[in-house]
């Protein structure tokens, strides 16, 4: 069977403190992965960090934008935060991913590892779901200068500081004044965003096909200030009022000491990260499983 991906790039889960058993553990199963696929017939590359936290030099490195530049595809073994580091990267080059699950099965990590050398060759194949995420693009300005600017993939967070109270957070849409929300912060989230923090705060569950955010109060003063779905075109600005040590976070990257009057706004970037699926996947089954969620029966 010809693979449809010619070069093809693996990121593991690494531990710059690991333990060498968590060590070993990694490089062994990265090694037997690579092998496996140098049998499909794939060139096979190494993400650089990956290489040299498992010692592996048998194989080519590369950093994770020459992946993006050069590979046909990237095999992300780990879990869901690993995945999401590497595709808010690779988004900008549109290169595909595959996720593989070390331990237990991911929303957007869903292969097992137990499972891959069924399933990797029908999808290197062609024989695949594919699935886009859209992505945030944050930014923190202060004076009309912008001093901090990330992509998120998952959320956009606003959080208190952790020995103050609650922070004042004036929220606006295209420019319409919102409200002003006095809680321990408020979230920004993506689809899939819906299923993290957003979801324990208490927001909705956003089908990845729906071109929306979740704006998700946490923990607010006011009970009326409920979660709210918005068009992922509109521009979402939310400015620091009142509270100390107020911070923010986009895909956990902080920025910590915002002032009273820096905004944090928030829109749709132009890039989409591409996750690949085995064939048959269904987001409700994710869901199911993840969540738990009553099977039904005859």
């Amino acid at each position: 069977m010809h693979p449809t991906f010619q070069r093809v790039a693996l990121v593991g889960k690494y531990h710059e403190s690991g333990s060498s058993a968590i060590v070993e553990s990694t490089r062994a199963v990265i090694s037997d992965l690579a092998n496996f696929l140098s049998g499909m017939s794939c060139e096979i590359v190494l993400d650089k960090s990956t290489a040299e936290s498992t010692g592996l030099e048998e194989f080519r490195t590369l950093e994770v934008p020459e992946i993006g530049e050069q590979c046909d595809l990237c095999v992300v073994v780990g879990g869901d935060g690993t995945m999401l580091g590497v595709g808010r990267q690779l988004a900008t080059y549109g290169t595909p991913l595959i996720g593989i699950n070390q331990g237990r099965l991911g929303f957007i990590t869903d292969i097992s590892l137990e499972h891959y050398r069924e399933v990797l060759p029908l999808m290197l194949a062609g024989e695949f779901e594919e699935d886009h995420r859209s992505l945030m693009l944050g930014k923190v300005m202060r004076e009309g200068v912008c001093v901090f600017e990330a992509h998120a993939m998952n959320d956009v967070v606003v959080n208190r500081g952790a020995a103050s109270g609650m922070v004042e957070l004036r929220v606006e849409v295209d420019g319409h004044f919102v409200a002003n929300h006095r809680a321990d912060g408020i979230i920004v989230a993506t689809p899939t965003g819906s299923t993290a923090y957003s979801l324990s705060a208490g927001g909705p569950l956003l089908h990845p096909l729906v071109p929306a955010w979740a704006l998700v109060p946490i923990a607010p003063h006011s009970l009326s200030n409920r979660p709210i779905v918005l068009a992922d075109p509109v521009e979402i600005a939310i400015e620091i009022v009142a509270g100390r040590d107020a911070s923010a976070t986009f895909d956990m990257q902080s920025m910590t000491s915002l002032h009273h009057g820096d905004r944090i706004v928030v829109r749709r970037s132009e890039f989409r990260a591409r996750f690949l699926h085995p064939k048959g996947w269904s987001y409700f089954d994710t869901l199911r499983r993840k969540l738990h969620w009553n099977t039904g029966g005859s």
